[in-house]
């Protein structure tokens, strides 16, 4: 078959070839014309010789004519021709300069990672020898203690000195871990350790994640570890305190949910080890009375407080799914609190592992019935329901009633606070659509652009506002200025106490931590927005184990 260009090229000479055969022909056909012309003046008796020098000489102007462009139109397809092989062999070099040119820089980049490798190995190598020589200098004082070692910052646990490689039993394979403390915990069993472990390394939470899978294979019973890591998931809850405020609580929560995920990661990698040897009837026997214990504490949530976000529902099925025991109990009651983790990242695989997924147009359906429409297209997307419920209706849905629950009753009559609280709710509705239309891209259906204006146009409100409110405060006095203080003279005691503390709480605003959980939240993820970037001080018990927004990385994104 003929190439697109070689079948142009061979009409050309064809067009050409045919229109040259006709010029050349002209002449041929005069003279049978001429012939023509003189059997005709034999019938006439009136001479026709005038006329017919007239006829062959427009028809010979006329062959010169065509032969003449003729002659110009190929001068003109010859110079056309040049030109293309010139621009060819022009991008031909070009192509070639810009491979050439990349693969310098791919050399240029290959020796600086060799020469990186090379500063590493040295790096790691002095530091072993020093840490020999530190070692065999260190001698013990006579009174049988032992050398005391200088301890590291919590936060600094990984570095080149801590790389520990770790043969794995099965095929004999070298694994690099960052973080051997892992192995040693799950050697020992011992889950106390492991939390707190994960506790002070919370901001490398990602890359923890990863590895506990490989160091779970280095427990004696990993199941049996798991399990006993859960023990404190309702040991701290008492009537003073309050589960949605209270870090260390959550914290531990959920670590205990990210444990029961790694074991599913690693009983899902039949390569890594059996399931069936790790997951056997005493574990299982063991999980379903920990699930027998937490599933009258459901009993009493509620979906619309839990706002998709429980994690006790989500610490319950994640028991049943790890561990294999959904069996044993009633569907109907799973169902009902799928809704209560439905904005967690989990929710899809979680609904596979115990075997819902028939159910999930039942599930969306009541997230559409209660409000939680971006919930219901991320469970249409999971489940490929989007023809049953189409995204596009479901997201105008849900920015219509938050339009219209950020609208007051009477316009006027809303105070400032107020009409900031509905700004605020109909901007965190705006950026929610726009992520979700993003994730699922469906730009083409629903443009994005009108939404982002209306951001705009909210934010630029909110900033005037503030500006205009800021500009109502009255401003504080300047010091005076032999510097003694601000204001007036002030002689009485109890005077100067009432009046600094009301510039300090202008100063120092409180954080308010006391809000409920509202949907939907920001564009990550819809978490709520008590999971944002806060800072907190926290205790130095172990109350510090997660603060309130659990900074977990993209990759664990609770």
């Amino acid at each position: 078959m003929f190439s697109r260009e070689g079948s142009v090229d061979l009409l050309t000479m064809e067009d050409t070839h045919s229109v040259s055969t006709l010029i050349d022909s002209t002449t041929s056909k005069i003279h049978q014309l001429q012939k023509a012309f003189a059997e005709l003046e034999g019938h006439r008796a009136v001479t026709l010789n005038l006329k017919w020098k007239e006829l062959e000489e427009h028809f010979h102007g006329l062959e010169k004519s065509l032969k003449r462009r003729f002659h110009e139109l190929e001068g003109q397809e010859k110079e056309f021709e040049t030109k293309t092989v010139e621009a060819q062999r022009m991008l031909q070099k070009r192509q070639a300069a810009v491979v050439a040119k990349e693969e310098a820089q791919l050399e240029t980049l290959q020796e600086k990672r060799d020469a990186a490798v090379y500063a590493i190995t040295n790096a790691r190598e002095k530091q072993r020898k020093v840490s020999t020589e530190e070692s065999s200098c260190i001698t013990d004082d006579g009174q049988g203690g032992s050398p005391t070692v200088e301890e590291k910052p919590p936060d600094v646990m990984v570095s080149d000195s801590n790389l520990e490689e770790v043969t794995s039993p099965e095929n004999g394979s070298i694994e690099v871990m960052s973080y051997p403390q892992l192995l040693s915990f799950c050697e020992q069993m011992d889950s106390e350790g492991l939390h707190k472990f994960i506790s002070d390394n919370r901001k490398n939470l990602a890359a923890i994640r990863e590895e506990i899978p490989l160091a779970f294979r280095a427990a004696a019973n990993p199941a049996l570890f798991v399990l006993e890591s859960l023990e404190d998931f309702y040991r701290l809850e008492g009537p003073a305190i309050d589960v949605k405020k209270d870090s260390s609580l959550l914290g531990i929560r959920r670590t205990c949910i990210m444990l029961m995920e790694c074991l599913s990661i690693l009983l899902a990698n039949p390569e890594m080890v059996s399931a069936s040897d790790i997951i056997t009837e005493e574990v299982k026997d063991m999980a379903e009375t920990i699930a027998e214990e937490w599933k009258p504490k459901l009993d009493a949530l509620d979906m619309d407080a839990s706002n998709g976000n429980s994690l006790e529902a989500h610490a319950f099925l994640q028991l049943l799914a790890t561990f294999r025991i959904a069996s044993g109990f009633d569907e109907e009651e799973l169902f009902r609190l799928i809704p209560m983790v439905s904005r967690r990242r989990q929710t899809a695989d979680l609904c596979r592992s115990l075997g819902l997924t028939e159910r999930m147009p039942g599930v969306i359906e009541v997230l559409v019935n209660s409000g939680r429409q971006i919930d219901a297209v991320n469970l249409a997307f999971a489940f490929e329901l989007t023809e049953q419920f189409s995204p596009v209706p479901l997201l105008k849905s849900y920015l219509k009633e938050a339009r219209k629950a950020s609208s007051p009753v009477k316009p006027g009559n809303a105070s400032p606070t107020a009409q900031n609280e509905m700004n605020d709710r109909e901007l965190t509705a705006l950026k929610a659509v726009i992520k979700s239309i993003e994730e699922h891209k469906l730009e083409e259906q629903y443009p994005v652009d009108p939404l982002q204006s209306r951001i705009l146009q909210l934010e630029k409100a909110k900033a005037d506002k503030k500006r205009v409110t800021e500009a109502a405060k009255p401003q504080p006095k300047r010091p005076r200025a032999n510097g003694v203080g601000y204001g007036p003279r002030v002689t009485n005691v109890v005077a100067e106490k009432t009046f600094y503390p009301r510039v300090a709480d202008n100063r120092y605003p409180q954080y308010v931590y006391d809000r409920q959980f509202v949907y939907p939240g920001p564009a990550d993820n819809h978490c709520p927005p008590l999971l944002g970037s806060t800072t907190y001080n926290m205790p130095p018990a172990h109350g510090n184990y997660f603060a309130t927004g659990y900074q977990y990385q993209p990759a664990y994104l609770h």
